[in-house]
């Protein structure tokens, strides 16, 4: 004798087995909405979730689009913002009489009596969302019942709603970083080159003084590429349309300083035949980038100072007084507390500059971006020279990371221009490389090259190797193919590859 089950029972059953068998947790929920379409009667249905402070319909049964997206609520607001709020299922038995109903998404216009269930769904204890569903009324209607079943289809579905809010949070963390990275991408469109830590670090401090127009002093060896990071920060700042004037005060002599940053008038001095306009003035409205500003004189720090402070200064030779709105930026290689400890540097123009300090690491402590650079700076040559040198040999490679670079990235694009011009393949070997590298490399050292060894000596070793390397690796490593190519016999193979320190295997 067949027994009926209880149509609450048989709703349950069915949800369960989408729960087990479905693993996508969208299609879940709205099966779930499905089932209790076929098995309720019910007219319209959503899961909503929590995100922040309010809730979206994650999943919807008879709504469109349009209205499901103008399904929005904030924890408190309506009857779906309430449930959220105080965790308690709530119950409207005619949606025609309740003005609480909200109807945000429009689609509800009945002619009878339809009730609105809603349940929260809890995780941990803790509320993540509503569901809620739209119920016809008719005599046999018990709607205590329903709420009870749907409060058991709530607790049995939080897992899977749960799941669905950490997707999108991590979706929205996955976008996040996207952004990032699409505003490290606009900040090395100024050919600044690197992913270390080191870099990231720059990138990041980058990104937060911007977009302000507060003092940047960038410190850093030379040829670290300080100017690039200023450039940087303009591009990014609300200037970048603006003048950028530049002013290295290494360059200049120590009575042309002044002239050149607030300008002069006719006769100020010996040869100022004609009034001249200073780079604060010309930078008006703009930013102005002082380099190596550890090198000016104690006078010129002092004006420096007051125009850093009020933005008025003087030409040399008059005593009007002018103003020049500017961004200003400031860049050392020199060490600025060893001056102020000597009495060369002020400390209230330093404490002035460092508002906002970058540290531009060497490239001695850039390791992983060396060849990164190196590669970079072979396409920029190409275009420059209309070369065509794709790649580095495996002992170019190996000097360039195991050089020291006393010159920093601005050696290294010398070194790779030379390399590019000497190149008469699409390769760039180790003898197209400066002796400084073939030397270090050649001694093991990462110091200065040995004056021990003849450097001529050291030159046809590296060629020898660079020879052999490539000649055993088109023979994928058969000694015996590759002595052949090189026309020599394997018992001479070995002594030169023993010689040169060569190991097949690496």
């Amino acid at each position: 004798m067949s027994q009926t089950i209880a149509p609450e029972i048989s709703v349950i059953q069915k949800i369960s087995e989408v729960i087990i068998h479905e693993r996508n947790v969208e299609k879940l929920l709205k099966n779930v909405l499905g089932i209790l379409d076929s098995e309720m009667g019910m007219l319209r249905g959503t899961f909503a979730l929590l995100y922040g402070d309010t809730l979206k319909i994650e999943a919807s049964h008879g709504l469109g689009e349009n209205e499901k997206q103008l399904g929005q609520y904030r924890v408190g607001e309506g009857i779906t913002g309430h449930v959220a709020e105080t965790g308690r299922s709530h119950v409207i038995p005619d949606l025609r009489k309740d003005s609480r109903f909200l109807n945000r998404t429009g689609a509800r216009n009945y002619n009878s009596q339809v009730a609105f269930i809603c349940v929260p769904l809890i995780h941990e204890e803790k509320v993540i969302g509503t569901l809620s569903i739209d119920r016809p009324v008719d005599g046999t209607t018990q709607l205590d019942r329903d709420v009870a079943l749907l409060e058991i289809i709530a607790n049995i579905t939080g897992d899977a709603a749960n799941e669905c809010i950490e997707i999108h949070d991590e979706r929205e963390a996955l976008m996040e970083e996207n952004r990032k990275l699409r505003d490290m991408l606009n900040v090395n469109h100024t050919e600044i080159v690197g992913k270390c830590s080191e870099m990231q670090m720059v990138y990041e401090q980058i990104q937060q003084v911007a977009p302000s127009d507060a003092t940047v002093l960038i410190r850093g060896a030379s040829g670290t590429g300080k100017e690039m990071v200023a450039r940087a920060i303009v591009n990014l700042s609300q200037r970048k349309d603006r003048p950028f004037v530049t002013l290295n005060c290494a360059a200049l002599p120590e009575n042309l300083v002044e002239s050149e940053l607030f300008g002069h008038e006719k006769g100020a001095f010996t040869g100022a035949v004609n009034r001249r306009i200073g780079r604060a003035e010309a930078a008006n409205g703009g930013t102005l980038f002082l380099d190596e500003i550890g090198d000016l004189s104690l006078p010129v720090q002092v004006k420096l100072l007051r125009f850093l402070q009020e933005k008025t200064f003087s030409r040399v030779g008059s005593n009007e007084e002018l103003h020049s709105d500017v961004r200003f930026l400031a860049a050392t290689s020199r060490n600025l507390e060893e001056l102020m400890e000597k009495k060369l540097f002020r400390e209230d123009l330093f404490y002035r500059l460092n508002i906002f300090p970058i540290s531009v690491p060497d490239l001695a402590k850039r390791h992983t971006d060396i060849i990164l650079l190196a590669e970079h700076f072979m396409e920029k040559m190409n275009l420059r020279y209309n070369k065509k040198v794709v790649r580095l040999s495996t002992i170019a490679i190996n000097m360039l990371m195991s050089y020291h670079w006393p010159g920093n990235v601005r050696e290294l694009e010398n070194c790779i221009e030379r390399a590019v011009l000497t190149a008469k393949d699409d390769c760039i070997h180790s003898y197209n490389l400066p002796p400084s590298l073939q030397t270090s490399y050649s001694t093991g050292a990462s110091g200065e090259p040995n004056s021990e060894r003849n450097t001529l000596s050291v030159l046809m070793d590296n060629y020898e190797r660079e020879i052999f390397t490539e000649a055993i690796k088109r023979s994928e490593g058969n000694l015996s193919a590759a002595g052949r190519e090189l026309g020599i016999s394997p018992r001479m193979m070995n002594y030169r590859m023993n010689k040169l320190g060569l190991n097949s295997k690496k």
